[in-house]
This record gives structure tokens, sequence and C-alpha cells, in this order.
């Protein structure tokens, strides 16, 4: 699929990976619609990327939510192509703290955040793009979700987020089987260490230590850099059902 005249719903797009992957797309001739509780940073975004983009206040658990930036996708664009899932929240929390165990509502927040709102945006996009007529591939739509290393090597502290992004990890192959034969390919993304705002919070020389541990590039990685991988993935008809980690070789230790 190419990205060239291609509509695509991104959620968390209001900053970090979701808005560099909504500046790369319509740079490239994309349209967007940006899906974001931050009401100021998502129109601000939106004015600046000009005519092709759009900003509409989206919860990803609420499925009323994503149908209305679907819906948005569809009157301002005229349809929908695409969905990437950049949303998602990280508190840490301990299996047991010093007087208590793990706040079961924050892991639930969690979940049901990263997880339960990566699922509500995949299964409405998709039954939308359903409707698609296919292109020269066969192509009716593309998804892209977002899981992390913490996947795979989640930290002491990152209990509910590692869960939640395994989740990702685990459904893409089954909802890559199930979609197959509407011509919806579906990937995720692994990202590593990158330069988002949950890291930009942290103090200069606690990222340049967190840095100093990626192999190569030994750096943070640059937002961009996943929008590339997304803009790869909506364009290679052979990538499907396939998490790609894009960690500069990162293998993260317990703590």
């Amino acid at each position: 699929m190419k990205i060239k005249d291609s509509v695509f719903i991104i959620s968390g797009g209001a900053s970090g990976l979701g808005a560099a992957t909504a500046q790369r797309f319509v740079a490239g001739g994309a349209r967007v619609v940006l899906m974001d509780l931050n009401d100021k940073e998502g129109n601000a975004l939106a004015a600046t990327l000009g005519a092709n983009a759009r900003f509409i206040k989206t919860n990803v658990v609420e499925e009323a939510d994503v149908l209305a930036a679907i819906a948005m996708a569809k009157s301002e664009f005229g349809g929908l192509n695409g969905a990437i899932s950049c949303a998602g929240i990280g508190p840490a929390e301990k299996t047991v703290g010093k007087d208590k165990p793990h706040s079961f509502d924050v892991f639930k927040r969690v979940v049901g955040v990263n997880l339960f709102g990566t699922f509500n945006v995949v299964r409405l996009a998709a039954f939308e793009m359903n409707k698609n007529a296919p292109n020269e591939d066969g192509e009716r739509g593309v998804i892209v979700n977002t899981a992390s290393v913490a996947a795979y090597e989640g930290q002491i502290g990152q209990v509910a987020y590692a869960a939640s992004k395994g989740g990702i990890v685990s459904m893409t192959l089954p909802v890559a089987r199930d979609l197959s034969r509407s011509g919806i390919r579906i990937c995720t993304i692994a990202p590593g260490l990158f330069e988002t705002p949950l890291l930009g919070t942290l103090p200069e020389e606690v990222r340049k230590s967190l840095a100093a541990n990626v192999p190569f590039p030994s750096r943070l990685g640059h937002p961009d850099e996943y929008a590339q991988l997304a803009q790869q993935i909506v364009e290679n008809p052979m990538l499907n059902g396939e998490t790609i980690r894009l960690d500069g070789a990162l293998r993260m230790a317990p703590r």
C-alpha cells in the first residue's frame, strides 16, 4: 500500500512516536486523523501539518471515541486505509512493595489503555477497512501496533507494562491470520529506548546512562526512526503478522 493518498488514524498522535509518524506520513502525501487525549498538543500539531491532518480527542478504550475518529477519517478524507496505534502509559510499580501489593487498579489501567485500547482500535479499524475495495495487491488496509522491548525483558517495576505490551505481541499473529481473508495486514513494532515525552522527563545524566546501554547506535532512538519503520510496514506487502524489534540490539537488564 502506498502512503500517498492513503488515510490513517493514529492514536497517541499528539506527541512522541505518533506525532513523528503523522509528520512523516503527511509529508509523503497521506491524510491523517490524530487521536489523543491532549487537546492542546493535538490541535497544534494538526494545525502545523495543514489541510491533510485533523485532530479528535480520543480515549482509545472507549468504543464511541474510536468510532468518532473513524467517522472523521471518512467524512473529512473519504475513507480509511490504515491504523497506527501509539497510545500508551507506563507507571512503574513492583509486584510487592514495602508495605502493600501492586495496586490492582493500576495494573488494570495499564493493561486497559495499552492492550485493550490497542485492540479496540484494531477491531474497529479492521471492520471499517474490510469494506474497502482491494488494491492491485489485494490489500484493503494495514495496521501497525506498538509494543516494547519490555514485552521480552520487562524490568523491575514493569510488570503491568510488560504484561500489556506482551499481549500486543501475542495477538499480532492471530489477528493477521484472522484478517488474511480480508486482505488486511498487521505488524507490531517493539521499540527500545526512544526520545519520547516519557523519557524526556528524566534528568540528562539518566538519559545519557540509558543511551550508553544501547550497543549500536549508542543513543536513544529518534521518533522518526519509528515512523520510517511504520512506513516500511505499510508499503511492503510481505510484512505481515510480525513483531519487529527496533532497539539498536539492546537487551534490557533487570533494572
